[in-house]
């Protein structure tokens, strides 16, 4: 896709530290973070990756059987994932929350569905609109795997603090039933930083 996709303020500091971001994403796996809640993986098929990054966790769910759609607004990181996973079943995509428009667009039912370090990035009303948009593409029985970062915003950053269960509760009112949550410290050893991580199972259509 040619043209660019919104801009959210989150993003800046995105572009501005791609090549740094780059190095420590790529030092970590996609079984590093999600560690037991990647059994929540189901068996190939359709992927959107939204906020792929350098697409270390697309080129992981590639490996296991997976065509990814790499949703990324970041063009300094799509840069950066298309040079380290040029691979064909990778598809990148320039979108963004809460609206997904472009993803919408292609009519793609996943059958799972990936949000590493993201959701933390949108306000409560941004949220509100994302949870739906994100579930309309998301199948039946289809799982969603996310983390949610807590702990001090870094200088340029724009995060916000997620309460864990109102937001539990909001998925379940959307037709996602919680299979597993785990809590972990900050792998990079960031003083203060924790992850929330969520396997779900979507139950009705959206």
């Amino acid at each position: 896709m040619t043209d660019s996709a919104p801009s959210l303020p989150s993003n800046a500091s995105y572009a501005e530290n791609a090549d740094i971001l780059a190095v420590r994403y790529e030092n970590l796996t996609f079984d590093d973070i999600y560690g037991p809640l990647a059994a929540f993986v189901p068996e190939g098929g359709q992927v959107i990756d939204i906020g792929a990054g350098t697409g270390r966790d697309a080129a992981a769910l590639v490996a296991r059987g997976f065509s990814v759609l790499a949703v990324e607004p970041t063009a300094e990181m799509r840069a950066h994932g298309q040079r380290l996973h040029p691979d064909p079943a990778i598809t990148w995509c320039d979108d963004l929350l809460p609206d997904l428009s472009r993803v919408r667009r292609l009519g793609i039912e996943a059958d799972f569905i990936l949000m590493t370090a993201v959701w933390m990035h949108l306000t409560e009303e941004e949220r509100r609109r994302a949870l739906p948009n994100v579930l309309s593409l998301l199948k039946p029985r289809g799982r969603l795997l996310m983390s949610i970062r807590k702990g001090p915003v870094p200088v340029g950053a724009r995060m916000f603090e997620i309460p864990i269960e109102p937001f539990i509760e909001a998925a379940r009112g959307e037709g996602l039933e919680l299979l597993q949550l785990n809590r972990s410290e900050d792998m990079h050893g960031r003083p203060g930083v924790s992850w929330t991580k969520l396997a779900f199972e979507k139950t009705k259509r959206a």
